[in-house]
């Protein structure tokens, strides 16, 4: 879109479902504008980010409308509070300087006096929101929607919400019965977020502004990093190998400080307005049109490169359980509900698997990774033996609350987000790995080298195994036919 600000203007003066924006602002009323999170997108853009875009008409509509009473919430659910300059990058230093920290900040899960519960689905789910949330006659939902998973019920249904809501659909059957994250038909995730979410709206009056982006994740210097190989320029060649050189040099922290200092330059596709229903609709529409690519049929192979980032490492370490969501997670989830590994087939993720955790950011998991797994693989006795305690565990509610640590049950999470992946395949071989125990307390075969990994599947699936590479960057979606 060569003009953003007039497509947020349009949208929001051509909602889905509601009254424009501006006729559903009074003066004297509570407005709540809900912000999507530093875990989306991936790696984060360029700035003005588009979320920035959005708030400054918002807010100026608001004051113009004489809304004088309007804070800014961060919608990290169960995910570590944005830093003091993360929040500012995100917003523009003028948003930031005006709201922050008395009515910018982030959403508290923890809060005893900051939860409220509305009522339960008819499914038993607990929704409880954010107490300003719950008091505010707007909320105007801020989102960016990097992948068709994002917007639509869960904004609200999961992030502004408890503990106590997230179990509802946070657990390993769920995941189970879940075909695809990223196709809501199949997903028993969608749906449990869309009941939460409607019993939001039947409480709350809340106007969702939904963005789309293309998957441009390089740009000039480092544009070829989202090109095949095979077309690299002698150029591209070039800077290719004085990257890898230069980054195979330098002390691994160093390498990620590298790599996470450089934005995407993304571009915004669609901004759509009004109800969470038919804008999400809107949004899905465009989100399969721009990631979506047909394939012919499964492979008994599957290779995942796996990237340096996460929704859950921004300016952090991709540790051993990221590493793993990644792969049997978001990356064996890209698909419309047809997985590109057959049943019983092999995936290969290609990683170092190293032995590294960041303390501040995740340290559950190291109790997670180092006391639990090595007791038991198993996501049912995991949830119903020991999740709890790593929930309510006093010390991890006060680096959740206080610090900027994900939430004591969050490893638990990452675990069951590849519950179906595991399920599904035969076999996860991990290439490049640099040790032994890594792969071996995740329950995976390692190698030295892709080609030995090859080898070692097709010894699994016979010599005639079909192979595909699903390489990320750009972002996409394979949409498999049978």
């Amino acid at each position: 879109m060569p003009n953003v600000k007039a497509a947020i203007r349009w949208a929001i003066n051509h909602p889905e479902g509601m009254d424009p924006l501006h006729a559903l602002l009074r003066p004297g009323m509570k407005l709540t504008c809900v912000i999507d999170d530093i875990s989306v997108p991936l790696p984060p853009m360029v700035t003005p980010d588009v979320r920035q875009s959005i708030l400054e008409v918002v807010l100026e509509l608001a004051a113009d409308s004489g809304v004088d009473d309007v804070h800014l919430l961060i919608a990290n659910a169960l995910h570590r509070r944005m830093t003091e300059g993360e929040m500012r990058r995100m917003v523009g230093t003028k948003i930031f300087d005006a709201y922050y920290p008395d009515r910018y900040y982030n959403h508290d899960a923890e809060d005893p006096d900051g939860i409220v519960e509305l009522e339960r689905t008819a499914h038993n789910e607990v929704v409880a929101v954010n107490r300003r949330v719950a008091e505010s006659d707007l909320i105007v939902y801020v989102n960016v929607n990097f992948v068709p998973m994002n917007g639509g019920h869960k904004s609200m249904g999961t992030g502004v919400t408890n503990y106590a809501s997230l179990r509802a659909h946070h657990n390993p059957k769920t995941i189970r019965d879940s075909d695809s994250y990223m196709e809501p038909k199949a997903s028993a995730l969608y749906k449990s977020n869309s009941r939460i979410g409607t019993v939001i709206d039947k409480h709350l009056k809340v106007f969702h502004i939904e963005t789309t982006l293309n998957n441009r994740m390089f740009g000039g210097p480092t544009d070829f990093l989202a090109k095949k190989e095979e077309d690299y320029t002698e150029a591209d060649r070039l800077k290719f190998q004085a990257l890898r050189f230069t980054l195979g040099k330098i002390p691994r922290a160093a390498a990620r400080k590298v790599l996470n200092a450089i934005p995407a330059p993304y571009d915004v596709t669609g901004v759509f307005a009004g109800a969470t229903e038919p804008v999400h609709v809107k949004t899905l529409e465009m989100s399969w049109k721009q990631y979506s690519v047909p394939v012919q049929g499964q492979s008994d192979i599957v290779i995942f490169p796996i990237p340096f980032i996460s929704p859950y490492s921004v300016n952090s370490i991709l540790n051993p359980l990221l590493v793993q969501v990644m792969g049997l997670g978001y990356f064996f989830n890209l698909n419309r509900g047809i997985p590109l590994v057959k049943k019983g087939g092999v995936l290969i993720l290609l990683h170092p698997a190293y032995d590294e955790f960041d303390p501040e950011h995740h340290p559950s998991y190291i109790e997670f990774f180092n006391r639990i797994l090595p007791e038991t693989r198993d996501s049912m006795k995991l949830e119903h033996k020991y999740e709890r305690e790593f929930a309510e565990n006093p010390s991890y509610v006060h680096l959740y609350r206080k610090g900027n640590a994900y939430h004591g049950v969050h490893p638990f999470y990452m675990w069951y987000w590849g519950e179906n992946g595991r399920q599904h395949v035969g076999k996860v071989i991990v290439a490049g790995a640099e040790n032994n125990h890594v792969p071996a307390l995740l329950g995976w075969d390692r190698t030295d080298t892709l080609t030995e990994a090859i080898e070692e599947a097709r010894g699994f699936m016979g010599r005639s195994a079909t192979i595909s590479l699903l390489r990320i960057a750009p972002t996409l979606l394979a949409d498999v036919k049978l």
